[in-house]
């Protein structure tokens, strides 16, 4: 490799200029373009079928959540999520001193992807650690609620999964905040890897934002108006926010994509 890189773009602009044949300057930069997988588009995901396989999972093959779950004194785990809450960071100042808020906000948008339309999404598996959910524009800075929590979650270990730990969470906010719950219920596992058979919707190409309007051909089968929502509420079938939504129209056009 030289060890002027720069001095090599200009030469190469320099012959192109001089009538070089070579077209130096369309030439496409070696990291532009898509991968193997756009010369097989129409391949089918064959992932789906050995999606976060026990042979490995990195907690090893044999390793029994609910035992280790059942370990736990859940009293002391609140208290000391209780004590996050409340101990504000430099790094991400807590509003007004607590981070109930916060944490609240990251345990809903962790079960609102459950879909009732397929049993997918949901809080069960931690999957917001992962994409596409951990960077929907909905999700910003719950990178930084986890992050909060990371003393809690190394301190226990594998005895809770962040699935778990994220709604606790959230229950203690509630909590600690005068909202009194229905209780807490434990078990749900960790994957360690992106799921493969959950279709959130493509995004749209370019510089989308999630107020960018999706055309027709993509809203179904899950209905939605606009782009990467951790929520997923039918709307009017145009792009138009609207406080009167049209269900009945939205699973027509859902209708007709199945």
């Amino acid at each position: 490799m030289a060890e002027n890189p720069d001095a090599i773009v200009t030469d190469a602009k320099l012959e192109e200029g001089g009538g070089c044949p070579v077209a130096h300057g369309r030439a496409p930069h070696p990291t532009q373009g898509g991968g193997n997988r756009q010369w097989w588009a129409e391949r089918l995901n064959l992932k789906i079928l050995a999606k976060n396989p026990a042979v490995a999972n990195p907690l090893g093959e044999d390793f029994d959540y609910a035992e280790a779950f059942n370990s736990l004194d859940l009293s002391a785990v609140k208290r000391d999520i209780a004590d996050v809450l409340t101990t504000s960071q430099d790094w991400w100042p807590a509003d007004f001193g607590n981070y109930g808020p916060l944490m609240i906000r990251m345990a809903w948008h962790s079960a609102g992807t459950y879909r009732i339309s397929d049993g997918r999404g949901g809080a069960g598996a931690g999957q917001q650690r992962f994409a596409p959910l951990n960077s929907w524009p909905d999700n910003a800075s719950l990178d930084k609620a986890r992050r909060l929590l990371w003393p809690v979650k190394k301190k226990y270990g594998k005895s809770i999964s962040w699935a778990d730990l994220m709604v606790l969470t959230g229950n203690v906010a509630l909590e600690t905040m005068g909202f009194k719950t229905f209780g807490f219920a434990g078990g749900r596992e960790d994957v360690w890897e992106p799921e493969e058979d959950v279709y959130w919707g493509p995004r749209p190409s370019g510089s989308a934002t999630p107020a960018t309007p999706v055309t027709a051909s993509w809203r179904a089968p899950s209905a939605r108006s606009r782009w990467a929502s951790s929520t997923s509420t039918p709307r009017a079938p145009t792009a138009t926010r609207t406080r009167s939504p049209r269900p009945a129209t939205s699973g027509r056009r859902s209708a007709a994509w199945r």
